[in-house]
């Protein structure tokens, strides 16, 4: 199976959403980025880094393609890892084309027969949604690995197109968006042209910061780490809790970080608070490019015990 489809009929407009689904750390935020051409999801090498259904936005002449960058599916084992997984069935069910990734530098596991088998449920009915094969991370193998692994994903399930990626280095990027807008189904434009992403500016800075805090910790922290955007004001500089008019001030973001344990707290923090400062350096030139222009930010380490098995704790974190 080779992706040729051809090039969508300019005359006809089509527009829809896409889901990209797979494993944890398979490249879904990258590939979404890529897509976008704009940084919309976070992206780390810590699995299930991903927590939201993020919608990119991409805006061609012929098609309105909005991308769905959802969680990677895990067999859960807290009730956080039970709603992530719940949210991608659900978002499944809402798409018009699904794109499975599969890592080119990794066997098909249990992982993806498990999504497999949940696809081919849905596209026994009428109503399923079209599935394209995204073979990510292809700047990582030979062609002789490559040509194996596109063998056995397409003896993994029968989809309408596979198609074989690098979003590091873009090979095969627009092949792919023109294979999606050509599997959407005719209609108008659904958001502004210049429109990139549904997040609102706040989880946008949230999930910056916690980006940035997820490098360099241990592999059991990351899931137990989340942010919450208290407030974004602006302060007059000599003044600071005297509030001033848009962009006449210092533009000051307040967040909370949250983990589970107070041994985690100190991890975060670091010797002196060296961890925390690092945190935030990282973390604030982001959202200067993000909001173009310089903030203030101010970081405050929190303490919710045992936050990702608590249905009160977990609705108060956005989830």
């Amino acid at each position: 199976m080779t992706a040729e489809t051809p090039a969508p009929d300019p005359a006809e407009h089509r527009a829809g959403f896409v889901a990209l689904v797979g494993r944890p750390n398979v490249g879904k935020s990258t590939l979404t980025n890529a897509l976008v051409g704009e940084k919309v999801a976070i992206t780390s090498s810590k699995p299930q880094t991903t927590r939201r259904a993020i919608r990119g936005i991409v805006t061609r002449e012929d098609a309105q393609i909005i991308l769905v960058d959802t969680p990677g599916v895990h067999r859960p084992r807290t009730l956080l890892g039970e709603r992530l997984n719940d949210l991608v069935r659900e978002t499944l069910g809402e798409v018009d084309v699904v794109g499975f990734c599969l890592p080119a530098d990794q066997r098909i596991g249990p992982g993806d027969r498990f999504i497999a088998e949940d696809l081919a449920e849905m596209r026994s009915g009428r109503r399923g949604p079209k599935v394209v094969a995204v073979v990510t991370k292809t700047d990582l193998v030979t062609r002789d690995q490559l040509a194996e692994h596109l063998l056995a994903v397409d003896s993994l399930l029968d989809v309408d197109e596979i198609v074989p990626i690098s979003a590091v280095t873009g090979e095969q990027v627009d092949l792919l968006l023109q294979v999606i807008a050509g599997l959407l189904p005719e209609g108008p434009q659904l958001y502004p042209d210049d429109q990139l992403t549904e997040e609102s500016r706040d989880d946008r800075i949230s999930e910056l910061i916690r980006e940035a805090a997820l490098e360099g910790v241990r592999d059991e922290l990351p899931h137990s780490i989340a942010v919450v955007v208290e407030e974004v004001v602006e302060t007059d500089p000599d003044d600071p809790f005297a509030e001033v008019a848009p962009g006449e001030g210092r533009l000051v973001v307040r967040a909370s970080l949250f983990v589970e344990r107070d041994s985690q707290k100190g991890i975060i923090i670091g010797r002196g608070g060296s961890r925390l400062k690092e945190v935030g350096s990282t973390a604030r030139g982001e959202i200067n490019r993000l909001l173009g222009r310089k903030v203030h930010l101010d970081l405050r380490v929190k303490v919710a015990k045992e936050w990702q098995r608590d249905p009160k704790q977990l609705g108060r974190l956005g989830f």
